[in-house]
């Protein structure tokens, strides 16, 4: 079974209040679960690893045997596809585990759109911050 993963992951300062989401769906595009979590302090590139982490998480509950990542970070897009090295320390644990669940499933891509693209996903990001803000 292929699902097709939105993820995002965003931060409010760099570093600041962080969050990760995941929006899951068929290819043929019928929405099958949203996620969002709060990471805490973090960068947004480590936000955006989480992401993708969420989102991998959730697709293989859902048993998901490939699947399609799209998201809107070029950097974390580069460096799961190889094509860049991942040099910031607390960027290459997050690396590993994502390769690592990359590795669990039969096929697996990723690309980056541009974050208009990636709407819904960004959306939830921003539902998780909001909410953490008020409850201060």
């Amino acid at each position: 079974m292929k699902v097709v993963v939105h993820v995002d992951g965003g931060s409010r300062g760099n570093p600041g209040p962080s969050a990760a989401a995941a929006t899951l769906a068929s290819p043929s595009g019928e929405l099958l679960d949203e996620v969002s979590e709060l990471i805490g302090p973090a960068t947004n590139n480590v936000a955006e690893y989480r992401g993708v982490l969420l989102g991998l998480r959730r697709a293989k509950e859902l048993g998901a045997t490939q699947v399609e990542l799209i998201n809107d970070s070029e950097l974390v897009a580069r460096q799961l596809n190889g094509d860049y090295k991942v040099k910031h320390p607390s960027m290459i644990p997050l690396f590993g585990e994502a390769r690592a669940a990359l590795a669990g499933f039969e096929q697996w891509s990723i690309r980056t759109v541009r974050r208009e693209d990636n709407a819904r996903a960004d959306a939830l990001v921003n539902v998780a911050l909001d909410a953490a803000e008020k409850a201060l």
